[in-house]
């Protein structure tokens, strides 16, 4: 509940917590003007718990009627009672100005979708945008390792508790987000994963956006449903147009034609948001280019070699070394945006 609030309406009528855990619905109303769907929330949390409850306030949560509490969350539907935290609880002032650009996709994304949504990660990062997303497989991790290049400050709404990690081998990004920016959960510790909070989240995803940024999204996908609800709220909407022929892309595509704005170059989002809350002031914000300085001899070696398009196998010839090391060299630099994979598994270098 709104612990906090309730406990300073309790003290200026002369009652105690415990009293006002008795006090009828209207009346709660009448002193806190709450909402209906959280006086809801609030009478099922009642039905459930008894006349006495265990009311002690965990260290790594915030509750509505907090300083730091979201209050933009009071007003959407099923507004939660209370969000568990890890990470940079100074991120919620960004989040409660609705300072925050959320960037999702589909969990299947091609390496085109992965690599645009690593890039704008980490240019929003550079320009001192906290980005927000839901730490899922595909665009969502894409987007937090380009924020977390750009030194950014990501911010995950995770569809599971805070002591789960999902999917399993997302544990070190996880770790890194909560380290660097701020990891957010409706979901008290213990609670199972369940398909649908993986849905219910997008709710909180367009509450706290500023703007929000599709990828790449299939028909009938979450990011689609997401997009189509800020869109109705009145959130900016825009969409990476992608290849009409590929199935992945058939929802993002869709959002084009019903008016979402076109993504073409991350430099236009940037110019459109201005500086971010995070850019210190006076700061201009910076474009971020891997350093060529910093690579390895035999992936300088890889970038010449790839510059007309080539395969993997080719490149193993070429190189006179085992598939599994080029391999290994084109992650690194499609990671770090210098080199792309395009059909029929042709790699080329980036020019900055």
């Amino acid at each position: 509940m709104r612990l906090r609030a309730l406990e300073a309406s309790a003290q200026a009528e002369g009652m105690g917590l415990e009293d006002c855990w008795r006090l009828p619905r209207d009346q709660l109303r009448e002193m806190l003007g709450w909402s209906s769907s959280l006086l809801d929330r609030i009478e099922g949390y009642r039905s459930r718990h008894g006349v006495n409850p265990d009311l002690r306030v965990p260290a790594d949560l915030v509750m509505v009627g907090d300083d730091a509490w979201p209050s933009l969350l009071d007003w959407i539907d099923r507004p939660p009672l209370g969000l568990f935290l890890r990470g940079k609880r100074s991120l919620l002032a960004c989040l409660q100005k609705r300072q925050a650009v959320a960037v999702i996709g589909t969990r299947a994304a091609s390496s085109h979708g992965q690599r645009m949504a690593f890039n704008l990660g980490q240019e929003l990062a550079v320009a001192g945008w906290p980005v927000l997303s839901g730490l899922a497989e595909g665009i969502d991790a894409a987007a937090h390792r380009g924020c977390l290049k750009g030194g950014g400050s990501p911010v995950a709404i995770l569809g599971t508790a805070l002591n789960r990690v999902y999917p399993r081998h997302h544990e070190s990004l996880q770790e890194s987000v909560g380290h660097s920016g701020l990891l957010i959960s409706e979901h008290p510790p213990g609670t199972s994963v369940q398909r649908g909070h993986f849905a219910s989240r997008n709710r909180l995803l367009v509450a706290l956006a500023c703007a929000v940024v599709v990828i790449e999204c299939p028909e009938q996908s979450g990011a689609l449903i997401t997009a189509r609800i800020a869109a109705s709220d009145g959130c900016p909407v825009w969409v990476v147009p992608g290849d009409a022929m590929r199935w992945s892309v058939k929802g993002s595509n869709a959002l084009l034609c019903e008016g979402a704005a076109p993504l073409i170059s991350t430099d236009v989002l940037i110019r459109d948001l201005g500086p971010g809350p995070l850019t210190s002031v006076g700061q201009q914000p910076l474009r971020v280019t891997e350093s060529k300085a910093s690579l390895s001899c035999s992936q300088r070696e890889l970038l010449k070699l790839m510059d007309q398009g080539t395969s993997v196998e080719e490149l193993s010839l070429l190189r006179g070394c085992s598939l599994g090391c080029v391999v290994r060299d084109l992650l690194h630099l499609e990671v770090n945006g210098l080199a792309v994979c395009y059909e029929r598994n042709s790699w080329r270098s980036v020019q900055h």
